[in-house]
């Protein structure tokens, strides 16, 4: 009998509010960030967004290295529908940053150019097209690097639905970040879709989410950014979504990547200061539990 992967976790500066977007909420120091999670034991984690954790190599990895973090990858959310070139430039600057500190996955995003993840312009065959080329191209500028390249589906990105979600598969190579939060919140169950597709999961980003929440987002009755305000994103176990058997299935299915813990957070001054830490404590409580019982 093959032996099962083992389940690798990592966290994300996100969960602790660290966001790309503008005005996002009150941003918490790195070394706070990350001192708390080698605090709750987790030895590996994303980049963050451009512009808050070092961009030269040997200081990056030196900070990663005082906290007991290695780097596996980032998110870079690009638009890829328009002027390719920039694009590439991009995926090259955050590519060679990524390979220099040892990591393994690009997590792509299909931007709109727009601010936020709150608005999002239809796109016309020919935009598609290029975004479909694009996204082909950024993946052999990350692989000359070593590196895999995922597309994360995204609220509020050009792969949100589930019928764009199902289009670009057929239209793309590229395995996917199945983020089981933002395919919910985009009208996709994520366990379903890896069923569908098991051979294409390429990455993981674990989050629940409250239901209702979720559909206010997805029926326009609730801006993104308003909604995580609200609590929209939940410690795994407390939400929606079935988190266990998105970690059952694609374990037994061989799946042998990162289980990244990634809960959107926004924090404003009334936010306690430990709540971050608590909400990742809770959702790695959960996920040991989940792991207990695979066996």
């Amino acid at each position: 009998m093959t032996a099962k992967p083992s389940i690798r976790i990592a966290a994300a500066p996100i969960s602790w509010g660290v966001c790309e977007v503008p005005g996002w909420g009150r941003v918490l120091d790195a070394p706070t960030v990350l001192g708390e999670m080698a605090e709750l034991g987790v030895t590996a984690t994303e980049l963050g967004p451009p512009g808050y954790l070092p961009r030269d190599p040997v200081e990056l990895k030196t900070l990663l290295g005082s906290h007991g973090l290695r780097l596996i990858g980032g998110f870079l959310a690009v638009v890829l529908h328009e002027n390719p070139e920039a694009a590439l430039a991009e995926a090259e600057d955050s590519a060679a940053l990524f390979a220099a500190c040892g990591a393994e996955v690009l997590v792509l995003a299909a931007a709109t150019g727009l601010e936020g993840y709150d608005e999002r312009p239809a796109l016309s065959e020919a935009e598609w097209s290029t975004l479909i080329s694009t996204a082909a191209k950024i993946r052999d500028v990350a692989a000359a690097h070593g590196l895999t390249t995922v597309l994360h589906p995204h609220v509020g990105t050009h792969a949100e639905s589930q019928a764009e979600v199902e289009r670009f598969l057929a239209d793309s190579d590229l395995p996917l970040c199945l983020d089981t939060g933002h395919l919910l919140i985009g009208g996709t169950d994520p366990v379903e879709l890896a069923r569908k597709f098991p051979d294409r999961v390429g990455h993981l980003h674990l989050k629940d989410v409250r239901g209702e929440l979720a559909e206010a987002v997805r029926a326009g009755k609730v801006p993104y950014a308003e909604a995580v305000g609200q609590g929209l994103y939940v410690p795994l176990g407390e939400g929606d979504v079935d988190i266990e058997a998105m970690v059952r299935f694609v374990h037994e299915a061989g799946y042998d990547g990162w289980y990244v813990l990634e809960q959107d957070t926004a924090l404003d001054e009334r936010s306690p200061v430990d709540l971050p830490k608590r909400d990742v404590a809770a959702s790695l409580a959960h996920l040991g539990e989940i792991v207990s019982r695979l066996g």
